[in-house]
């Protein structure tokens, strides 16, 4: 018994300098990139060679988006996480302003204003703002760890995502949902009050019902969700055309590139590129893709529950709701479970802000990892 103990003790002294790096995390972003490339050339290059005269004009741009992503992401990486919560007010502060800028000085498109341009691309800063939540939210956890029973702690966490909310939700809605969905889902995991946020889940879903329905346009949607058959332009018949394009995919799909749909399908690259993914690859497609997001889903789950810190894992916490709430909206938006939202697929639709915003986010998960003990995962499994 004390030769185990001894030999236990020896480990854990070589294991106490060692860190940990999640190369399996890193791996399956990898993989998820370069298979959306190759899907958004595919989806991609009709209306592009139509629109632009370049039937590689979005993969250009995208892949340019990949780069400075992933150069920010691995500067990230190799920065102590902690020094996030130590600017995370400058950070929330910074992107907060742009988002109120953008309401006055933005540029506008298919009747909402988002955008703003930067060096000859648009930026859209809402996407930055779920980020700058995340650490918001992840350092105000961390500080009050002692008040999760507080009734008051969870109302101003909640406050913080309204308030994360508010500028951006008279011009997009679903970015708004997810925004709120981040803050719900970090305060719900910490607070101790259960019962009464998912008494506020439930006015929350409520509200958006109203926002949606607030509006003309979005009105639109929801009749089109229940008769896609009726729609022969706009969202509607994305909807349809989407519907059309996963039914006839079979379970290998026609092959890629060989999609007929993508000729009529609106913004096939953007929102709607799984239909095609479906469409050309098959079911069998469609399941590796989601196989891909659930171990990337398991890796940041792995990296948050062993974090050093509270910091560190609300803020992996916040990335993996963030991921998830994109990944499933989406699906069931395009399979028309959900009114279309627009919401994008992560890692694989047209979109720099998004592809930036997502990697810089995937960037933290990695530096949470490279602090994390050896001890933390090894010793645990022989125990």
């Amino acid at each position: 018994m004390r030769d185990r103990t001894s030999a236990k003790v020896a480990r854990f002294k070589d294991y106490s300098s060692a860190k940990y790096f999640d190369y399996i995390l890193l791996g399956i972003v990898a993989l998820l990139i370069f298979f959306g490339l190759v899907m958004l050339y595919s989806s991609s290059a009709y209306s592009a060679s139509i629109k632009q005269g370049d039937p590689a004009y979005y993969l250009k741009r995208q892949a340019l988006f990949v780069i400075a992503g992933g150069f920010f992401a691995t500067i990230i990486t190799f920065i102590p996480y902690r020094l996030f919560k130590n600017f995370a007010n400058l950070i929330y502060g910074a992107v907060f302003l742009v988002n109120v800028a953008v309401i006055f000085i933005g540029h506008s498109g298919n009747g909402s204003t988002r955008w703003i341009s930067v060096g000859g691309f648009t930026l859209q800063p809402s996407e930055f703002m779920k980020t700058a939540l995340i650490i918001m939210l992840a350092a105000f956890i961390s500080t009050h760890t002692k008040y999760f029973g507080d009734r008051n702690f969870s109302i101003a966490c909640l406050g913080l995502t309204i308030f994360s909310v508010a500028p951006v939700i008279s011009s997009n809605l679903s970015t708004a949902v997810i925004i709120a969905g981040i803050g719900y889902i970090m305060t719900f995991i910490a607070s101790r009050r259960k019962k009464q946020l998912v008494a506020v889940a439930i006015v929350g879903i409520a509200g958006v019902a109203v926002a949606t329905v607030s509006r003309g346009y979005r009105a639109d949607r929801i009749t089109y969700w229940f008769h896609p058959e009726r729609a022969t332009t706009g969202k509607g018949f994305q909807i349809l055309q989407g519907l059309y394009a996963i039914g006839s995919g079979s379970f290998f799909g026609k092959g890629l590139g060989a999609s007929d749909t993508k000729q009529y399908l609106p913004e096939s690259q953007n929102d709607m590129i799984f239909s095609v993914i479906v469409e050309e690859l098959g079911a069998f497609g469609a399941v590796c893709l989601i196989l891909m997001y659930i171990i990337l889903l398991y890796r940041l789950y792995v990296v948050a529950v062993s974090a050093k810190d509270m910091f560190g894992s609300f803020l992996v916490i916040g990335v993996f709701s963030h991921l998830a709430l994109q990944m499933i909206l989406n699906m069931l938006v395009v399979t028309n479970l959900l009114p279309n939202t627009g919401v994008t697929l992560p890692f694989i639709s047209y979109g720099g802000s998004s592809i930036v915003c997502t990697l810089c986010e995937i960037g933290l998960a990695l530096s949470v990892s490279r602090q994390i003990p050896l001890e933390n995962l090894s010793l645990e499994k022989e125990a």
